[in-house]
This record gives C-alpha cells, structure tokens and sequence, in this order.
C-alpha cells in the first residue's frame, strides 16, 4: 500500500535541563522509551544514547529503558516533567490530549503544506520551529523539560488491511489503530479508531480486536552536557534518517518475497480526502487555540517560501528513478523472462 502522506514524524527526547554541574562529574540519565525494545524505534533510542556516551568522554551517561520499565508508555512525558525520569524518548502527537498543537511538532498530518522531511527539519532549525516548540512545552503546557527532534521516520504506510482497499468507501466502519490528530482525521472520513502503544499492535491484530493498524517508532546538566545532548539528538536525527530508508527498503522486499504482502499505492481520493478534512480540522483548531494558530501559521510561512522554490529547482522523485527502474505494468512481461 502506498505511504500514506502523514510523513513526517518527528520524535523527540524530552530532557529535563534545569542548572549546571561541573562537566569532569559523572552524571547518569535514566530515559524510558515509549516502545518496547524489540522495535527499530528503540534501536534509534540506544543509538543517541552511545553517541551521547562516547561524546562526552563517558562524562555523561544515558540508561535507555524500553516502555513499561518505570512508567506506562504514554506516560513518559509527565513522569520526566516529575523528574521521576531524567528524559523520555517518544512522539509529540501522543499528546494532542494536552494541547492539539503537539501534533504540529511531529510535521503534522498532510505533510504540512507540501514540505518533506528536510523541508520540516529546516523549519524548526531556520524557521522558529524549535523555539515554538519550546514554547510550547514549557509555556502552554507548563512542563519543565527541553523537546528535541531526534527519529525522521518517513513516510508511513497508510495502514495495514486484511483485504485490498480499492477506494474511500472500502474503509468506512473500520476498526484501525491511529494515533494522534490522524486519528481525528480518519473517524470524519468514517473509520473507527483506536490509540494504543505500539508494542500492542500486533497481538491486538491477532485477536481481532482491530481491522488494520498504522505503523513505522530531572538531573541538572553542566552548559557542555547540554551541547552533547544536542549535538547527539542532531547526529541520530541525519544518521537515521539515511538507516531508514535502507530499513524500510528491506523491510518491503520481505513482506513482499517472503509474507507474500501485497504493497499497493493508497488510492487518490483517500489522499485527497485526508488533506481536505485536516485542513478542516486545523482551521476549526486554530479557531479556538491561539498557539494552534500560530505554530501553524509558522509552518504555512515556511512552507510558502521553500515548497514551491523546491518543486521548481528538484524534478520529481519519480524522473529519475522510472529511468533507472521503470514501475512494472500489470501484466507486463520482464525483459528476458522465458515465456
């Protein structure tokens, strides 16, 4: 099935930084992940935290613990703010029950005005994305922790189904695991949903209690140790962001050859219609949440500058590689294939 365009997924390693030690000390970060450890989100997790160790001169540790291990998986973001966790590492769209502005720290859904991956990372380093994120997090929510973007998962897959879906109607009544404001989206497009912690996905398919599911992933700290975390977040963001897409390349052959899953692109109108009820939706939320509006704003800002400059510099994705790989037609035979 084709990913779907809710592509840009933003985690984040929410520490708490409130002073300042002397940096030859010692310091231990206990962290909990919001994923189980058997998941290529936690690897992402266990690959900051060595980098964070080997930065630093193993000046500043980090004890990455996979969910459930201290506090239950969606309840990382309060138990940090507590301190009853030094840092958790986990996705902003778990939080749209605070505030619906959490989602836009993600990418959002619909790809946020046509922006990819880098286009977001850009605007939260060049455009105020991380310092409305801060904002935020400290200000609207009042939570004493620093939000980092840190895992760029790409595009997902627009579910996961038991049978083909053809076209909008072919989903309508589903029962479906989504997240976030997605999930807001898909119960006006007539799917039902359900929110739970990734780890449960596959066990609860298993049962039938879902139809389909999306899927992909206080200590104080010297003036140094602050750098190194941030320092660490921005290599794990890069360095993954490559990983993944050798991850996923793999992860399709497999399904493919091995599971005999059938990839298939998500209709047009379902795309259409995504975008057209979240940007519903966003307008209904801006309408009545101030900073809603304004992250948004930002991101539209953004956007206006950057996507239509890129479209006109970069050919499609598709030019090139229908060159190289020309899409098989149905039916077609392969070239050298006996007959």
């Amino acid at each position: 099935m084709r990913h779907s365009i809710r592509s840009l997924v933003a985690l984040a390693c929410a520490a708490a930084f409130t002073g300042g030690v002397q940096a030859q000390q010692a310091v231990t970060l206990k962290m909990q992940a919001t994923w189980p450890s058997s998941l290529t989100l936690y690897d992402n997790f266990t690959f900051f935290a060595d980098r964070v160790s080997k930065i630093s001169g193993g000046t500043l540790k980090i004890d990455a613990m996979p969910a459930g291990q201290v506090v239950p998986a969606f309840e990382v973001l309060d138990a940090t703010h507590k301190k009853v966790l030094d840092g958790a590492h986990s996705w902003s769209g778990y939080w749209v029950g605070k505030n619906k502005t959490a989602i836009l720290m993600t990418g959002g859904p619909g790809g946020t005005f046509g922006m990819d991956m880098i286009d977001a990372l850009g605007w939260m380093q060049n455009g105020g994305g991380l310092e409305l994120a801060q904002d935020f997090f400290q200000k609207e929510l009042k939570l004493n922790i620093q939000w980092f973007p840190i895992l760029p998962s790409g595009p997902q897959a627009f579910g996961w189904f038991k049978r083909p879906i053809k076209n909008l109607a072919d989903f309508k009544g589903m029962k479906c695991r989504q997240t976030g404001m997605a999930a807001e989206v898909f119960q006006r497009m007539g799917m039902q949903t359900v929110n739970m912690p990734g780890g449960e996905i596959i066990p609860s398919a298993q049962r039938g209690v879902i139809d389909c599911a999306e899927w992909v992933g206080g200590k104080s700290l010297s003036p140094t140790h602050q750098e190194i975390i941030k320092s660490a977040a921005n290599e794990t963001f890069l360095v993954w962001w490559a990983k993944w897409q050798r991850q996923n390349a793999d992860a399709i052959k497999e399904l493919q050859e091995k599971h005999g899953v059938r990839i298939l692109r998500t209709p047009p109108d379902i795309l259409i219609e995504f975008l057209k009820t979240w940007d519903k939706i966003a307008a209904e939320e801006g309408a009545k949440n101030p900073f809603f509006k304004k992250v948004h704003d930002s991101q539209r800002a953004y956007a206006s500058l950057v996507v239509p400059a890129k479209r006109f510099m970069f050919p499609p994705y598709s030019f090139v590689a229908n060159y190289y790989w020309p899409e098989a037609q149905p039916g077609a035979t392969k070239v050298g294939a006996k007959k």
